[in-house]
């Protein structure tokens, strides 16, 4: 997945949720709009070198928006996860799941379920089960392990009882947790953080749905961050 063209800057703060100052090489200060929802634990600490891009918009109120962060050891991680579907629909057209490198038909935002859901990406291959798919991305790394949620998320302990409705009419149900970060070598639910949506995995894994962890790659040049991909599978831990 390429970036549009990235520019450094130095993070003042985050605020309001969806709105970031930062100051320019030049000392200018900007302010630009955050994708990212969650509390992007860890990676919008004041003083961080941030990566952003210019949209070139007259009609946007805030025309420039935050990309990547770069961490005090040199990682990178992508806080707009926004990138996350189009990162997985690469790494599944690619074939880098392994686990779902059956699959030849990948449909996107398909409604379903009985609580009004709309799964990120629902599978077809010819002799196969249909494969309902849930994107969640991965943005909070600590000492090298990954976790997802970084807030309380209810909608995503809805899409865990959706995808284990599914997997009980039959179809195949996978949660892909995806790396939008490249410090780390294994998974686990963040319980400290959301104990319900930990537990409830757990659950939903022991009845059959499925649940991965990718890691992210990113690529450099002249030291300007210019694509994304998912690399490799990592451990999930209980």
């Amino acid at each position: 997945m390429q970036f549009p063209q990235l520019l450094p800057a130095t993070l003042i703060r985050r605020y309001k949720r969806f709105l970031a100052d930062i100051q320019l090489p030049d000392g200018q200060i900007l302010t630009i709009h955050c994708a990212a929802t969650g509390t992007m634990l860890g990676c919008s600490e004041p003083g961080s070198r941030i990566w952003y891009w210019d949209s070139q918009s007259d009609t946007r109120k805030y025309p420039h928006s935050w990309e990547l962060t770069e961490l005090p050891n040199g990682k990178l991680v992508c806080i707009n996860t926004h990138r996350a579907n189009p990162l997985v629909q690469e790494a599944l057209q690619h074939k880098v799941i392994q686990e779902l490198a059956d699959y030849q038909e990948i449909y996107p935002e398909v409604k379903y379920g009985e609580e009004n859901s709309r799964i990120d990406f629902l599978l077809k291959g010819e002799g196969l089960p249909d494969c309902y798919l849930e994107v969640k991305s991965i943005t909070l790394v600590r000492d090298g392990l990954a976790g997802f949620p970084d807030a309380v998320t209810t909608r995503g302990q809805k899409h865990l009882r959706e995808l284990l409705a599914m997997k009980r009419q039959g179809h195949r149900a996978v949660v892909l947790f995806a790396g939008l970060h490249n410090g780390f070598d294994r998974f686990q639910a963040a319980a400290d953080i959301d104990p319900v949506y930990a537990k409830l995995l757990q659950e939903v894994r022991a009845l059959g749905v499925e649940a991965y962890a990718y890691a992210g790659q990113f690529d450099c040049l002249d030291g300007r961050p210019i694509s994304l991909a998912l690399s490799h599978s990592v451990p999930l831990l209980d």
